[in-house]
Parts: structure tokens; C-alpha cells; sequence
């Protein structure tokens, strides 16, 4: 039973992907006798977390006599100490909220673990652990920044059946469809940085914006990197990184290591960066072990030439990445795989 009301505090959290860096997405449902009083949502930095934002819903409906004796659902350890919001333990008491069910252990070094003798003191029943693996996959980008300082990296690339990532001349941009593109922008929404390279941005003028209808309300255009090797001199003034509504939100690093940057944009408070680059930029980060997550498309068709989706074409691994519990779908003609890699 932990589980159902778990996973509906999880379709919460996912309410509010890409929105709350640099504090996690934490979904909440308070529940009473097999009936959802409240949910909620951490909807952004410095505003309620997600179990008083469950609190707050609840009580639209429900008086606080009817709180009393609950059960409280959420994917993240409460936290125990006051930042830029009150502590979610003191709202929990207060409410007389008997249970605490949650899923993953705050990584945060000032809250992990603080949470279970706070309520347990005051006679709260604690669960720890329902659908750990799950709502830290939720919290992923969190809590890769908590325990190695960096981002969470998820590398997207779109290519051929034979691995290209360029068509012939004279056949257009695109080796993907539309449906596949739009899968892309879901995928930047999560992000709070897209990393490309010198040389893409030369070549295809990339604008790397949030587009289409899907993009969530209060979403920040994400930092859009270059990385490149070159003088930065000899980027395009006119490329549309730096004329467009959103210069501002563009960033150069020059001969800087992947490791520095994404060093850097954790302190920037990034959870998750995105990959949209070529080959080789791509392969710079496989080869140093900073490519979590890999988000394939597969066009189908064949297109030759010398542009690998990953690696220079010579690339060298001591050991081969596997994905984890990869997932395939079909999206349109196209197909794409995403899953965790161990790099």
C-alpha cells in the first residue's frame, strides 16, 4: 500500500521537473483512511516546499482536526532545519500528522537522516526507503551535486542507423522527425544548462531555445554553454547564441576541461545539463566518466560519411558503458533509447 501513494507523490514531483534548482522536486500526498486529503508540489527556490504545499492544499478542503492522525507521503527525506523556508518537520508536527512515509534520504549533509529522531521523538511512525531507487532517480541532478559537486549529465544525440550524425549534402538539416525534435525540447525543460561545442555552433547556428507548448510555466531559459578549443574570437558574432532575446544566458568556456565546467555550473546551482553537441565534444565527456544518462534518437536511415554520434571515429574506451533498464520508444519513424549509463 506504501507504494500506490508513493508513486502518486512521485506524479507530484514530476509536476515540477527542471523548475526548483537548486533544491530538489520534492512531491508530497497526505492520505487518511484510503482518501487523498492533499498534494503538492516544490514548485520553485524559496517558495513552499512540498509537504506544506500538501499541508496548504489539504486544508482548502479538509479542517485541521481532519489532518490530525494522517499519513504523509513524500519522495525526499523531510527537511529539518529553516533556509529560505521553514522546516518541513515543524509543519508536519504541527499539523499532528502521525505517519511519515518517504522515499529517498536527503544527500544534503545538514539534513540527511536528522529527519527520522526529530518525528520519532514526538512520536511520529517513520518509514524510510519506499521506492528509494525511484525517487532518487526523480532527484537525480540533486543529488549528483550533493555528493560529487557536479551536474547530472544526460547526452542527447540524433543519428543514422550507421552511428552519422550528419546527412548527405543537399538533404536539409534533420535526421529526425518532428515528434522526435519535440521529445528534445522535453528534455532541455529538465535542464538547467545545454552544453554544445565551438564547432557546432559554427556549423549549424544552433538557437538551443525553449520551444513548443509543452514548456512549464516559470521556466527559466537554461544556460546555453560553448565549449570550445578555438579562440573565442573566432565564434560567429552573429550566431544566434549571442543576438537573441536570451544572450544573456549564454556562456563560453575556452580550453576548459569538462570537468571544470560542470565544476562551475554546479556552483551556478545546476542540478541537470544536457548534451547537444558533435562527436567529439561528446566523446571528451564518455572518456572522462561525466555522461550519466544517455538519450539516443535513431533516424532510419543510412548516411555515411565521418561525423560519429560519438567519439572522433578512433575513440578508445578502457571499458565498454552500458545503459541501465534502457527504455525504447518509438517516437513518429524514429526510435529512441534512453536509460542511465556507468561511466
Amino acid at each position: 500500500m506504501h507504494e500506490k501513494w508513493m508513486r502518486m507523490a512521485l506524479n507530484e514531483a514530476q509536476k515540477s521537473r527542471g523548475l526548483t534548482s537548486p533544491n530538489p522536486n520534492v512531491g508530497a500526498v497526505i492520505v487518511k483512511q484510503g482518501e487523498i486529503l492533499g498534494r503538492g508540489v516544490h514548485r520553485k527556490a524559496g517558495l513552499p516546499h512540498g509537504e506544506r504545499e500538501a499541508i496548504a492544499d489539504a486544508l482548502t478542503r479538509h479542517s485541521a482536526d481532519e489532518l490530525r492522525g494522517s499519513t504523509i507521503y513524500v519522495t525526499l527525506e523531510p527537511c529539518s532545519t529553516q533556509g529560505r523556508t521553514p522546516a518541513c518537520v515543524q509543519g508536519i508536527l504541527e499539523m499532528g500528522i502521525s505517519s511519515v512515509v518517504y522515499g529517498a534520504v536527503d544527500p544534503n549533509p545538514e539534513h540527511a537522516g536528522r529527519a527520522d529522531g526529530i518525528l520519532q521523538a514526538q512520536g511520529v511512525e517513520v518509514t524510510a526507503g519506499v521506492l528509494a531507487e525511484q525517487c532518487e532517480y526523480e532527484h537525480r541532478g540533486f543529488f549528483k551535486r550533493m555528493r560529487s559537486g557536479r551536474p547530472w549529465v544526460i547526452a542527447k544525440s540524433a543519428m543514422s542507423l550507421d552511428g552519422k550524425i550528419t546527412r548527405p549534402a543537399g538533404e536539409g538539416q534533420w535526421l529526425t522527425g518532428a515528434e522526435a525534435r519535440a521529445e528534445v525540447q522535453n528534455i532541455r525543460c529538465e535542464s538547467d544548462a545545454i552544453i554544445t561545442g565551438g564547432n557546432t555552433v559554427r556549423a549549424d547556428d544552433p538557437a538551443l531555445t525553449l520551444r513548443g507548448e509543452n514548456v512549464p510555466a516559470g521556466k527559466i531559459q537554461p544556460w546555453r554553454v560553448v565549449m570550445t578549443r578555438s579562440d573565442a574570437r573566432f565564434l560567429p558574432n552573429s550566431a544566434k547564441l549571442f543576438n537573441d532575446e536570451f544572450s544573456d544566458r549564454t556562456l563560453v568556456y575556452q580550453n576548459e576541461s569538462p570537468a571544470s565546467v560542470l565544476k562551475q555550473l554546479a556552483e551556478m546551482d545546476c542540478n541537470v545539463v544536457m548534451l547537444e553537441c558533435g562527436g567529439v565534444l561528446l566523446g571528451e565527456f564518455v572518456k572522462a566518466g561525466l555522461v550519466d544518462e544517455c538519450v539516443f534518437f535513431y533516424a532510419p536511415m543510412i548516411c555515411g560519411g565521418s561525423k560519429d554520434g560519438v567519439g572522433d571515429g578512433d575513440m578508445q574506451l578502457a571499458n565498454s558503458l552500458h545503459m541501465k533498464n534502457p527504455q525504447w520508444s518509438q517516437l513518429g519513424n524514429d526510435l529512441m533509447v534512453r536509460g542511465e549509463v556507468n561511466c
